[in-house]
């Protein structure tokens, strides 16, 4: 129990700073001068902070949509192939969370720029669903590997066609892990910095961007109320899970 109290206090400790901090009065995180709200107040008044926050949950919603799509038919095909490159391509498949993100930057930073494109939000969400595809490819992989392949086959038998089949009886059973996939690739979304350095434009920043980019000034008690109000949605979505997941149990 001991052991087990000193790495919780270690993991929550600065958390706990930065959320005592983000009420202090004072700009400087050295002492507790006062209660006050103005750093909430005035990160609701940064124009700049509230743009770059929508672009981070466009971008993050968007790419682990595209990803969920791409991820979960990629994992189902692999699952039914029975080549004996099987093995290479799920390798290949996972590359780019093999690859340093600084190198997997400049490589996608280079492709746009031979095909032209230009770079905002566009080469923004390319590149995250990049990343995020395999997040959610290896959660369906494992959920397909014991899943029952019996359950489509009677499908099959009793008249369903493979596209019936796999909307009526294998999504439903492999969704819990494209939806924990999905959560997974929205937080690496919501994170990234190097990938989004290479790859966005001058019209559009994400909130990681302008974080880093406030480094350079001085990072103000802004960023403790945002991490702050963000820490407080996701503690509340998971209250409310465990609540839904309680009424779920008594109600059986």
């Amino acid at each position: 129990k001991i052991y087990l109290g000193i790495i919780f206090f270690l993991m929550y400790l600065p958390v706990a700073v930065v959320i005592i901090f983000s009420f202090n009065e004072s700009k400087l995180p050295v002492r507790l001068t006062g209660f006050s709200f103005q750093w909430y107040e005035k990160l609701f008044a940064d124009s700049a902070m509230m743009e770059a926050l929508v672009n981070s949950l466009i971008l993050g919603v968007a790419s682990c949509a595209v990803s969920a799509v791409i991820g979960t038919l990629g994992a189902v095909g692999l699952s039914r192939l029975h080549w004996k490159t099987k093995g290479a391509l799920e390798y290949i498949s996972i590359l780019p969370l093999m690859i340093p993100e600084i190198i997997l930057g400049m490589v996608l930073m280079a492709f746009f720029y031979m095909l032209n494109l230009r770079f905002g939000m566009l080469t923004l969400l390319i590149g995250h669903t990049v990343f995020c595809i395999p997040y959610i490819l290896m959660e369906v992989k494992a959920r397909l590997v014991g899943m029952d392949p019996s359950l489509e086959e009677a499908a099959r038998d009793l008249g369903a066609t493979s596209m019936r089949a796999f909307l009526d009886v294998t999504l439903p059973l492999i969704m819990p892990a494209v939806a924990s996939g999905s959560l997974l690739a929205f937080a690496m979304s919501m994170d990234d910095v190097v990938i989004s350095f290479f790859v966005t434009g001058t019209t559009s920043n994400t909130l990681p961007l302008q974080v880093y980019s406030m480094l350079k000034m001085g990072v103000t008690p802004e960023v403790n109320a945002l991490c702050t109000l963000m820490l407080l949605v996701v503690f509340g979505a998971i209250g409310v899970f465990y609540l839904l997941s309680s009424l779920r149990r008594k109600a059986r």
